[in-house]
């Protein structure tokens, strides 16, 4: 029985496990979302919530800390500049597990996990996208009614002759 055994092994060594998730999480912190499997993520989770938890304390001890598990000072900047400040006054479940479906190999559940008040940046780029959408077809009408205009003007000037 598994009474009181808390969290997932992975299939992984202590070690591995331990890098893969610092891994993870500062991924998740850097882009905001990432793609992975359905056990990870849900691991994930749990550790980059204690981990933004501790960052919300902003005192040298919690500052090592955080520094302990992720190695990129870059994102150890945004996390305290930005992220802490954004999403400080939360009591918790700063992430989101957004489940996808299998993937294709080897039938793995795949989930998306991202940071909850950080859905602009992926609303943005969906945004970006339709405009490219809706401008190539725009461009694609411009185009059929110029190649229809055309015809009519090539039919117009073939039935003048004729009368």
């Amino acid at each position: 029985m598994r009474h009181n055994v808390k969290g997932r092994k992975l299939g992984r060594t202590a070690s591995h496990r331990k890098a893969t998730l610092n891994s993870l999480t500062t991924s998740l912190l850097k882009y905001k979302r990432i793609k992975t499997t359905l056990a990870k993520a849900k691991e994930t989770r749990v550790f980059s919530e204690k981990l933004i938890t501790t960052a919300r304390r902003a005192d040298l001890h919690s500052q090592r800390q955080v520094m302990d598990v992720i190695k990129d000072k870059e994102v150890v900047k945004e996390l305290y500049s930005d992220i802490v400040p954004k999403i400080g006054d939360r009591p918790g479940g700063y992430t989101r597990v957004v489940k996808l479906g299998y993937r294709n190999g080897d039938a793995a559940q795949m989930a998306i996990l991202e940071l909850v008040d950080y859905n602009e940046v992926a609303t943005a780029k969906a945004e970006q996208q339709k405009e490219k959408r809706e401008a190539k077809l725009k461009e694609k009408e411009a185009k059929q009614k110029a190649e229809q205009d055309d015809k009519m003007l090539e039919q117009q000037a073939v039935e003048e002759p004729k009368k």
